[in-house]
């Protein structure tokens, strides 16, 4: 196989310069089969000088290529990579025809049949530099181009596109052509889709699903409906520029690898945002917080786009703030900041502090295949992070000032970093350039340490910090309730800002009981308590009135786990102690998947393992007697998942399992069937047999995937050959069912079964991620990765890895992420 070049930035700066790529009419034919589909190109564009270029595409076969009319040797293909030589200044048509391979890995061009019913589906994932595996392109972000398509779809398949599309007959189905979009925007998905259309502001919005998929799609429509119309007036009324294109269609796609994808006119979705099963409010909030993510991208990635690919913080840290605090403003969702700060804020934190950091912004991304691994908590959750600081320090009204300007002057074009930081300055006396410089070319995580002086009569906080990056904080001032000694009552908040040019001033009153520096979280940085405020929260976490405090809070408690500063049975006592009082769901649902993931499977050493997870049932159960009224049906949801993920002996979840219900609810609905059967696998409390029969039950995609995690969990040698040889033997498993098989096969419970193969994984891991691409080298660095084994041993042959086998950049980027939280493990239980 020819070795696939990827794109350098040097190489893109010399293309732009010299071409402007005008039009592509593009042809696909999906009707050819089951492993290939046909691809047409043509290509209309001008060279300002005489040169060589070259133009991209992955063929399985490179049919035809003619340039002005004049045939070229496809012989001449270079891997991803057809030169074209002596190419003069001015006009140029260039028409490539190729047959295209369909993918399994939820890249180029995914290709799913449904088990359920047995309906085919395909969809475009063309991010970063996968158009190539669709149609030939100029494939950078900064050439822009209008977009044709017209595609040939079997009888009874639908085509969407990222215009509105018309079927012209015989399987024809055309799009509209695009405004000037980015090759990496270009996006189809066809099949027999189940849709939901309606109209809003003179527009037409669909959502779209498999047809498997229709009665649970149906339930959630007017759901979905209300908050993608909630948004789009939201942001008409923030931005002075008009939604830019001419639809707004969203499809919930199989097997799909993000979370979402922000094509213009078409978004498409993981469909495990489709509920088969019931799910808490917090989720729901959540499938609602990527709607609106996705939405943002409209105006701030697809309208304006980067130029390259080092400033992909600007796509992804403006959708995420401004879709969580769309969502704030414009639905019922009003709390979404608690639920970013437990979940989101906590996976930057976590980014930030290991090898691989990188500024929000990095001065220098060399290739593709570098950009590729900055789609992490950083780009994510530290961006947005920054920016809602940025929003604190300058006013909201400045900021949204500065981004109609960066829209205005870039509209429908490519911009920089320094292009939106001059957009800024424009609205504002501040010194915008300053900030930029210290929030988003630095690495790291602050820490502000409070401490706290007190006197008769008056009181003084102190805040030291330890980093670079100017902070404005509020600081939230609580006292005890002395009528029920447990509630905390809010004193005060004020404003102030870190490092100060003058010493605090002393505040009026007695020491306060409690004192949280960032207390409406308006910052990034770790936060270290005082000691009088650690042991008032210790004991009454659960009093602080307000649920983005006490993330706040618990943030900090988490962090001083992670570093050595507090034990992890003291967190999990906290927790025990103070979340059946709690009322978010959002941190219940953060605060036990920390505990359980985090500390009992990895920072407590083997022989303290089941002493937490008794204390996780013990937890679980409770809340689950208190929530016998139906009052709670999330909490309970979350107690019910979180009881059968630690139980230790199979007797009560078997039961249920037998029953089809938990005793007062709910019913057990598939997702909590597959959950049981997948635990009492892990104990050896079920058979192939048993899962069979389950699969039966459930033949839907997502019960093929429940099949494969039981199987890889169940605990026999033979059963774990078999599982290891259906990952890294074969090419066989798509995305999901490689990702459901990895889930099962490592468990904490079954670490003499499965040591031979941590050896092994490090050999298999690496061959595995060069033979099938960027998407299974995540999975198998994310999931297959056997992280249970904290050992230096283990970091020890990771260690070896990294300097010896040479893995895909993908697979070392998750390598080393992963080895550095294995080393902190490490730390964590020896201290």
């Amino acid at each position: 196989m020819a070795c696939m070049s990827v794109l350098t930035r040097d190489e893109a700066q010399n293309r732009a310069q010299l071409l402007d790529v005008h039009r592509y009419t593009v042809e696909l034919d999906l009707t050819t089969g089951d492993e290939t589909f046909d691809s047409r190109t043509l290509i209309r564009f001008s060279a300002r000088t005489d040169a060589d270029t070259f133009v991209e595409i992955r063929p399985a076969e490179l049919r035809s290529v003619t340039l002005d009319g004049q045939p070229l040797d496809p012989g001449t293909l270079d891997g991803n990579r057809l030169t074209l030589k002596d190419l003069a200044a001015g006009e140029h048509e260039l028409r490539i025809e190729a047959a295209m391979r369909y993918s399994r890995t939820g890249e180029g061009m995914h290709r799913f049949t449904d088990p359920t019913d047995g309906e085919t589906y395909v969809y475009t994932q063309l991010f970063m530099e996968d158009v190539q595996r669709v149609f030939a392109a100029f494939d950078q972000p900064d050439l822009k181009a209008v977009f044709e398509l017209t595609v040939t779809a079997p009888e009874g398949w639908t085509v969407l596109a990222n215009g509105i599309t018309e079927h012209t007959g015989d399987g024809v189905w055309r799009a509209a052509p695009t405004p000037l979009i980015s090759t990496y925007l270009v996006a189809v998905a066809a099949g027999p889709w189940h849709s939901v259309r309606t109209e809003h502001r003179g527009l037409p919005f669909g959502i779209h699903c498999r047809r498997s998929l229709a009665p649970y799609l149906d339930t959630d429509a007017e759901e979905l409906l209300d908050i993608t119309r909630a948004c789009f007036d939201r942001y008409h009324e923030k931005f002075e520029e008009p939604y830019p294109f001419d639809s707004y269609d969203q499809a919930f796609v199989p097997e799909f690898n993000a979370g979402a994808m922000e094509n213009p006119g078409l978004v498409t979705f993981r469909d495990e945002f489709v509920y088969r099963s019931a799910v808490t409010d917090t989720e729901r909030q959540t499938r609602a917080m990527v709607v609106a993510h996705e939405m943002a991208h409209m105006w701030f990635g697809d309208l304006v786009t980067l130029k390259w690919w080092d400033d992909i913080w600007l796509n992804e840290s403006f959708a995420e703030y401004m879709g969580y605090q769309t969502l704030t403003e414009a639905t019922r969702f009003t709390d979404t900041w608690t639920d970013f700060g437990v979940v989101r804020k906590a996976w930057g934190y976590d980014a930030d502090q290991r090898p691989s950091t990188h500024p929000v912004a990095p001065e220098h991304v060399p290739d593709t295949a570098s950009a590729l691994l900055n789609f992490d908590g950083i780009s994510y959750a530290k961006g947005a992070s920054a920016l809602r600081q940025l929003v604190a320090w300058l006013g909201e009204k400045d900021f949204l000032a500065g981004i109609n300007t960066h829209f205005a002057r870039h509209r429908f074009a490519n911009a920089t970093l320094a292009d939106f930081i001059d957009s800024l300055a424009a609205a504002t006396e501040r010194d915008v350039h300053a900030w930029a410089d210290a929030w988003l070319r630095t690495t790291g995580v602050d820490t502000l340490t409070a401490s706290v002086d007190s006197r008769p009569g008056q009181w003084t906080l102190a805040l030291d910090r330890d980093g670079g990056r100017p902070h404005r904080v509020t600081v939230g001032v609580y006292d005890r309730d002395l009528s029920d000694g447990r509630t905390l009552l809010l004193r005060e908040r004020y404003e102030t800002d870190v490092p100060r040019d003058i010493a605090p001033e002393p505040r009026p009153g007695t020491r306060p009981a409690l004192v949280v520096p960032n207390d409406l979280d308006l910052t990034y940085a770790k936060i270290r308590l005082d000691d009088t405020s650690l042991e008032t929260v210790l004991r009454g976490l659960s009093g602080i009135p307000d649920a983005l405090t006490r993330a706040v809070v618990w943030n900090a408690l988490r962090d001083m786990v992670r570093d050595g500063e507090l034990g992890p049975e003291d967190y999990l006592a906290t927790a025990a102690a103070h979340l059946p009082e709690e009322t978010d769901l959002a941190l219940v649902q953060g605060v036990l998947a920390f505990a359980s993931v985090h500390l009992a499977d990895r920072y407590l050493a083997p022989g303290r393992r089941p002493a937490a997870l008794a204390t996780l049932t013990t937890l679980c159960r409770g809340i689950v007697r208190r929530t016998e009224d139906g009052d709670n049906p999330g909490l309970r949801l979350i107690a019910v998942r979180q009881f059968i993920d630690a139980a230790a002996h199979p007797d009560t979840i078997a039961a249920w399992l037998a029953d089809g219900t938990v005793p007062g609810g709910p019913e057990l609905d598939p997702e909590l069937r597959w959950r049981v059967l997948a635990r009492l696998a892990v104990l050896g409390a079920v058979d192939e047999g048993a899962i069979a029969e389950e699969l039966r039950r459930d033949p839907s995609a997502t019960g093929r995937e429940g099949a494969a995690r039981c199987r890889a969990a169940l605990p026999g040698e033979e059963a774990k050959a078999r599982a290891w040889d259906a990952m890294f033997g074969s090419d066989d498993l798509s995305n999901y069912l490689f990702t459901a098989t990895a889930q099962g096969f490592w468990q904490p419970e079954q670490a003499d079964l499965v040591r031979p193969y941590v050896a092994r994984y490090y050999k298999d891991a690496v061959a595995l991620a060069a033979r099938r691409g960027p998407a299974i080298a995540e999975a198998v660095g994310r999931w297959a990765f056997p992280a249970h084994a904290v050992d230096a041993e283990h970091l020890k042959l990771g260690e070896k890895c990294l300097r010896k086998a040479d893995p895909t950049p993908a697979l070392r980027r998750r390598l080393v992420d992963q080895l550095d939280d294995l080393a902190r493990a490490l730390r964590v239980q020896q201290a």
